[in-house]
């Protein structure tokens, strides 16, 4: 263990911290403190890099998250043990979502993740709907499509419920951290690659995209290609405010259900060309 580490706290709204939180530990790979209106990023590496791709983010998202950033040197401590227990489980439907320190539940589907590896904990407002869209329209012979799958939650439920899961992410450490926690909840993905929609083979009965809006307009037109039709598909990660333009380049599709928990956007269409 180094004798100093680096600290970065960001501080903003505390609607957004789940959000901004998963984006962080997707990039990271660190132990995360997640705080009332603060996020507490620790690593015995320079930090200037997440806060970086945080900015980078909300650039994208035309200012409608605002955050201050304090990066520090300290003398090391064991945050890795500090940030276990700052971390609980969340029942979403039919899933139990709980990291490796903690117990299954009995008498629910049981998802072992360990947040701070990637994208999709459970405990985001996106990934809860996901989880609960999933509980409710996989029925167990669905080929499934996880589009931008970061830590494999999403793809995870399918598989439990029994669908045959592809899954894709154009970062690597999502890719890796996807394959740790299938092993890690002693399931078998189908597929798993580094890349985006595009590179898909064939269509699939259901298609799930927990993004973010602009790169859901970006992508329409492969993810449409890959729903076969009469399938679904599940699109999240979507601000309120970014709702309507959505929605009007899916506009083909058939939305035949919309979630909306906290400020954020989950609508499932059907493909029926």
């Amino acid at each position: 263990m180094q004798s100093n580490y680096y600290e970065l706290t960001l501080t903003l709204k505390e609607d957004f911290v789940d959000f901004i939180a998963d984006f962080v530990a997707n990039i990271a790979g660190d132990g995360l403190e997640i705080g009332r209106g603060k996020i507490i990023v620790r690593s015995e590496n320079d930090l200037s890099y997440v806060q970086e791709a945080v900015a980078s983010l909300v650039g994208t998202l035309n200012g409608s998250i605002g955050i201050t950033y304090t990066h520090e040197e300290k003398a090391n401590v064991d945050w890795i043990s500090q940030y276990q227990n700052s971390i609980e489980p969340i029942e979403a439907g039919r899933f139990y979502i709980y990291p490796s320190w903690y117990e299954a539940k009995e008498g629910k589907i049981n998802i072992k993740i360990d947040p701070a590896l990637a994208f999709g904990s459970g405990h985001h407002a996106t990934t809860f709907s996901c989880l609960d869209a999933i509980g409710t329209y996989i029925k167990g012979d669905e080929r499934v499509l996880d589009v931008g799958c970061g830590s494999g939650i999403l793809g995870l439920a399918c598989k439990k419920l029994g669908a045959s899961v592809e899954l894709c992410d154009t970062d690597p450490i999502s890719v890796d951290s996807c394959e740790e926690n299938f092993a890690l909840n002693n399931e078998e993905y189908d597929e798993l690659w580094e890349g985006s929609a595009n590179q898909a083979q064939g269509e699939y009965d259901v298609v799930i995209a927990n993004i973010i809006a602009d790169v859901l307009k970006f992508i329409v037109h492969d993810l449409k290609q890959a729903t076969k039709t009469e399938g679904l598909l599940i699109l999240s990660g979507i601000l309120d405010k970014k709702e309507e333009q959505v929605q009007e380049a899916y506009s083909d599709l058939e939305l035949i259900e919309r979630k909306v928990k906290d400020e954020w956007v989950t609508l499932i269409y059907k493909n029926t060309k």
